[in-house]
């Protein structure tokens, strides 16, 4: 029995209603909106359009035009952090952040940008105080991740955006583990800036994303070039969201994509919430009966979500991943997961550690096969 249990990278299996959407928009509609007055170019408009509202609603935005797609989380933190910051400019940051933001900030930061890292504790948590205490009258803006992809520690994000409104900075927020497995209102919270892939908890398809831009926040385009509007202009258009959305969208993709957020819709994301929550627990449970395992995040209790990262006493991570996917063909994810900051705060850098991330469609039996094998290859 195969058991896919690396959520986190990608999800998987999807709702059937994505497979049948992707085809839909290949094999019957076939080209891109706002690229024509035909037939088929309108339905791709009305597909891309129904994705968009659908998106806006599930993260509380009432103009889904402030909703822009993007080709991954990556792309549209890169269209946040280079689009919004100048040479001068300050950011706060912390020290358990994925590579995609990592890496544009430290880019920005061979451009005069001046980068701090707020520390974070051994369990990947936070403080709203620290974040506060590193802001400067000069910070144009504070990014960090809602959900560790490392140790699935959830970071207080209402609190963080408080202290950064009283200093009126920005808040961006990596939503990549947190974007349809937890509930967000990104205007109630406070986040100005919200990117999120679409292959994950969004149960879209891969080569697709979104990037939310609060009213009145102004970006530089990452690029320029043909829009579908305004075609008489050489000047990129200023209208939302075709400002950020140069050259033919992914629009296979983000039918799929649509169609993922209406499941979710559909079934509830406390549902959602409820049952990975659930899985969790129950992974969790049975770890914490292994004694030469230790598990790095969160206590049970603590705010996390859909992630657990552990270690073994004299076992490898990428031994236990071997042997899971060759001996038992369980698939689980190992090393630094793209994450070396957080690993490094957490004690576990350089060998990492093995990530099991369940999803909404993970059952409990497939949990219990993954402990069995486990304990098979550490011992009990």
């Amino acid at each position: 029995m195969s058991v896919y249990l690396d959520n986190a990278a990608t999800s998987f299996p999807k709702p059937d209603a994505v497979y049948e959407a992707v085809d839909h928009a290949l094999r019957r509609v076939g080209v891109g909106p706002g690229r024509g007055g035909h037939r088929r170019s309108i339905e791709a408009t009305r597909i891309v359009f129904e994705a968009r509202e659908a998106v806006a609603v599930l993260l509380g935005v009432a103009d889904s035009s402030r909703v822009v797609f993007t080709h991954s989380a990556t792309e549209a933190l890169n269209l946040a952090i280079s689009g919004l910051l100048s040479p001068g400019d300050h950011v706060v940051t912390t020290t358990v952040e994925h590579n995609s933001l990592v890496r544009p900030l430290h880019a920005a930061s061979g451009r005069g940008v001046e980068v701090t890292r707020v520390s974070a504790d051994r369990r990947g948590f936070v403080t709203p105080d620290a974040v506060a205490a590193a802001i400067r009258p000069n910070t144009r803006l504070v990014a960090l991740s809602h959900c560790s992809n490392v140790t699935g520690a959830l970071q207080p994000v209402e609190e963080i955006s408080a202290e950064v409104k009283k200093r009126g900075a920005l808040l961006l927020v990596d939503a990549a583990q947190s974007a349809g497995m937890i509930p967000l209102d990104a205007p109630a919270i406070g986040i100005d800036l919200l990117a999120a892939p679409g292959h994950k908890g969004l149960f879209g398809p891969q080569g697709t994303g979104i990037l939310y831009v609060a009213d009145g926040v102004e970006l530089t385009p990452l690029m320029v070039g043909g829009t579908g509007v305004h075609s008489s202009d050489e000047e990129q258009p200023a209208a939302m969201p075709e400002r950020y959305e140069s050259g033919t969208l992914n629009t296979p993709g983000i039918a799929g994509l649509g169609a993922g957020v209406a499941f979710i819709e559909r079934t509830g994301i406390s549902a959602i919430r409820e049952r990975e929550t659930s899985l969790v627990r129950q992974i969790l449970e049975g770890l914490a009966g292994m004694r030469r395992v230790t598990v790095h995040g969160p206590a049970a209790d603590e705010p996390r979500g859909s992630v657990v990262s552990f270690s073994a006493t004299d076992t490898d991570p990428q031994t236990i991943g071997f042997r899971l996917d060759h001996d038992h063909d369980i698939s689980v994810r190992v090393g630094l997961h793209c994450a070396p900051s957080a690993h490094r705060t957490i004690g576990t850098y350089p060998t990492g550690t093995v990530r099991v991330s369940p999803g909404f469609f993970t059952t409990d039996n497939e949990v219990e096969l993954f402990l069995r094998a486990l304990r098979e290859i550490v011992g009990g």
